[in-house]
């Protein structure tokens, strides 16, 4: 199996990073439903010129589209984005743990992201460290929070059984 693809045959769920070009409209239509529909984000700053330059994670549950995230060029994570349905089964812990390894395989030190506040203990589980004040963005209260990933750490890589994914995703702050 190829090292950019997770497949869980057992949640029937695969992840992949997918070419942006090929796959946009089905990004964006997750991210859409999560970001703008969801959570009021304005359209107009969801999709930015970063799309183009990242590299994206797709999940399927039973063939259909259903989350997303991105790796921008300079390590940040973001758009990390989850169906309401598949939520709290692990499917985000898996997208990041993709986007992790991709980011490793790319030579970064460190991957950084802009986390909703909410989503802090989420991220902690998956050894992130907040750094800095609380700010806003598209009217929501996020925090950088950072993650070393390059040579020497001992809780890289990342690999998540499903089992592990499902306690990550399941567990509330």
């Amino acid at each position: 199996m190829p090292e950019h693809l997770l497949y869980f045959p057992c949640m029937n769920i695969s992840i992949q990073l997918v070419d942006y070009a090929t796959h946009r409209a089905i990004l964006h239509q997750i991210r859409h439903a999560v970001f703008v529909e969801e959570q009021g984000v304005p359209a107009a700053i969801e999709v930015d010129r970063w799309d183009r330059l990242s590299t994206h994670a797709l999940a399927h549950h039973q063939g259909q589209p259903v989350g997303t995230g991105r790796l921008l060029p300079d390590g940040h994570i973001g758009r990390i984005a989850v169906l309401p349905s598949l939520r709290h089964q692990g499917l985000g812990s898996q997208i990041m743990a993709l986007l992790l390894q991709a980011a490793s395989q790319q030579g970064h030190a460190q991957v950084v992201i802009s986390a909703q506040c909410h989503a802090i203990a989420f991220y902690q589980r998956l050894g992130f460290r907040a750094e800095g004040s609380v700010y806003q963005e598209a009217g929501i209260d996020h925090i950088q929070m950072v993650k070393p990933i390059g040579p020497g750490k001992t809780d890289w890589p990342l690999k998540l059984s499903p089992a592990d994914a499902l306690a990550i995703g399941a567990a509330r702050p």
